[in-house]
């Protein structure tokens, strides 16, 4: 059960939003205007206005004695504060974190990475990544007064341990719940998310030093009962194959991650191809997915295994009524796993609602920022 604080910082919270939601959709306004937009009374309004001004998040930047009629004291206008940072996605790999943040028009402003060794515990890879949040703050004149919404994806392997160290240091260091989930999920979120609405349903496999990937459904991420959906790195493929780090025998992971194909001939590489789409073409004849996206350091290493793939994807789901799943190599890059915490950040959780395929600005990226912690 809720108690009263919680039920009064939840509706405060909802306010806030709809005021910001206001401002994002009609560009500076007037608190009248603001008031009929959001139907908030004028005293709850006065309170959410003063107190977002106060942190930051929106500015007084004119008045409307321009556009009013008539005598009477002309009105201040307010918007969104282009340096308030207010979403902040992060992805914790093996050896690096990658973050990007977002303004409220949900516009990605700042991207940025650091290293740390993969011997690191959890908390001081938070430390990490919060120090390079703040490093990048002040070089791209954001400020973090006004947060509302902070979501950051783990690897899988370590995910027990990572999320609860994760989701309070982060919690800790911005005032806000903490969204956190796997990392090769978000990247998958982002993939879909970046290709709009045109595809329905989505399969991504992330192949690079392991092997994951994500099912989404109408913009969302399919979780699964106990959130591994998507697990296809662990779907045997030889029962007499090599011991994976899972405890089975035989997962694809264990013949298609990128230290399983170093210094592979052209016919093992065929061979891992066709199990790889083997693997995607029975999901497909399960989940009937239009778009299949292939991501990870291995297809970039051997690009020609894609064109194969989609090859064996097209075998597994021939003599079916529906059309192929479009097979497509990831386009979203490093910054993947990062923009896909961003999207769950700006819509709170996966669970809650679907994502818009135009979170991102389409245009240049934004300029990235590299550190070595």
């Amino acid at each position: 059960m809720t108690d009263d604080t919680g039920v009064f910082a939840l509706t405060r919270r909802t306010h806030e939003k709809r005021v910001l939601a206001a401002l994002r959709a009609r560009g500076a306004s007037s608190r009248a205007q603001l008031s009929e937009a959001t139907r908030l009374s004028r005293t709850t309004l006065s309170d959410i206005v003063t107190d977002l001004v106060a942190r930051g998040a929106i500015v007084v930047t004119d008045t409307d004695a321009e556009q009013r009629r008539g005598s009477g004291r002309p009105a201040a206008l307010l918007a969104l504060d282009p340096g308030s940072a207010q979403f902040l996605g992060f992805d914790f790999g093996h050896r690096r974190v990658v973050i990007a943040i977002a303004d409220a028009s949900h516009k990605v402003v700042a991207q940025g990475e650091a290293e740390y060794d993969e011997h690191r515990d959890w908390r001081e890879r938070a430390a990490i990544a919060v120090d390079l949040a703040q490093t990048m703050s002040a070089e791209h004149r954001l400020h973090f007064g006004a947060v509302q919404g902070v979501a950051a994806g783990v690897t899988g392997r370590s995910r027990k341990t990572a999320e609860p160290i994760v989701a309070r240091e982060l919690a800790n260091a911005y005032g806000i719940d903490v969204v956190v989930d796997n990392n090769v999920r978000f990247a998958g979120l982002a993939e879909a998310s970046e290709r709009g609405s045109r595809f329905s349903t989505a399969l991504y496999l992330h192949l690079s030093d392991g092997v994951g990937g994500a099912v989404v459904v109408d913009g969302r991420l399919h979780q699964g009962a106990d959130r591994f959906a998507g697990e296809f790195g662990h779907v045997v493929v030889d029962p007499d194959g090599a011991r994976c780090r899972c405890g089975k025998r035989g997962c694809l992971e264990t013949i298609s991650r990128l230290g399983a194909l170093e210094g592979a001939l052209p016919a093992e590489l065929d061979a891992v191809a066709r199990e790889v789409g083997r693997v995607l073409g029975a999901a497909s004849m399960i989940l009937n997915p239009d778009l299949i996206v292939i991501g990870g350091r291995v297809p970039t290493e051997h690009p020609g295994l894609l064109a194969r793939i989609e090859e064996a994807v097209h075998e597994g789901t021939a003599g079916t009524a529906g059309s192929r799943p479009e097979v497509r190599a990831a386009i979203c890059g490093p910054f993947a796993g990062a923009r896909g915490s961003l999207i769950a950040a700006i819509h709170e959780s996966p669970l809650l609602a679907g994502y818009a395929g135009t979170v991102f600005e389409t245009g240049q990226p934004p300029s990235t920022r590299k550190a070595t912690g």
